[in-house]
Parts: structure tokens; sequence; C-alpha cells
């Protein structure tokens, strides 16, 4: 029964190293210059990002204080003239989009009625396997 729970120790072995005093743990996450390099770009395009992005809003904020006077006072010319734009904007795009339903139509009409379109799909394969 005591030989079941005996302690064996063993002996650390020594790692060996190629030329270099740190083991090879510690090297592979040591940074190098490059990866240096890269975290230095990140951190100065962020703060170059964020800066801008601050400028901007606080440009932003100050042009509505200063133009808001001159957008209430032309409001009425405003809405009128931006409803007929947009009224005339869906209208052409609604025009455009039933000009390409209309030409897809007829280019699977006459595909059909020449006998040029493919079956797809179950009935094909029902109808193939009838015949």
């Amino acid at each position: 029964m005591a030989d079941h729970y005996s302690i064996q120790f063993q002996t650390p072995k020594l790692i060996a190293t190629t030329g270099s005093a740190s083991p090879p743990l510690l090297r592979n996450n040591v940074s190098n210059s490059t990866q240096l390099f890269g975290l230095l770009t990140l951190l100065i395009i962020s703060t170059i990002s964020l800066i801008l992005t601050g400028l901007t809003l606080v440009i932003i904020i100050m042009g509505l204080i200063f133009f808001s006077p001159l957008i209430i006072l032309l409001s009425p010319i405003w809405v009128p003239v931006f409803t007929i734009l947009f009224v005339f904007t869906v209208m052409f795009l609604s025009t455009c989009g039933f000009g390409i339903v209309v030409v897809a139509m007829l280019s699977w009409m006459f595909r059909y009625f020449r006998g040029l379109h493919r079956r797809h799909g179950l009935q094909s394969k029902l109808i193939d396997a009838v015949h």
C-alpha cells in the first residue's frame, strides 16, 4: 500500500538557448521595433482622429448657433422649395424604377415566347422525370 503513495522528485531541466541570454518564452513575448512602431502609429492616428471629430462637432454646433436666425427667417422659402424638390426626385426615381421593371418584363416575355427561357426549379425536374 505504501508503494502507491510514494513521491518522486524530479530535478528541473535547464533550457538551452541559442546565442541569447533570455529564455524562449520571454523571447516570444518581447515586442520588436515593428510592433512598437505600429502601436505608436495607432496612437497618433487615434489622437488625430479624436481631435478632428471634436473640432467637427464644435464647428457644426457653432454653425447652427450662428445660422439659426437665417434659417428661421428663410424657412418660409426653403420648405416649399425642398418639398417640390422632394416630390420631383421621388417621381423621377419611381419612373426610372418602373422603366426598369417594364424592360425586364419585356425581355422575359421576348425570351419566353421565342423559347429561349430555361426551366428551373421543382416543376422542371418533375417534367423531366415524367419524360
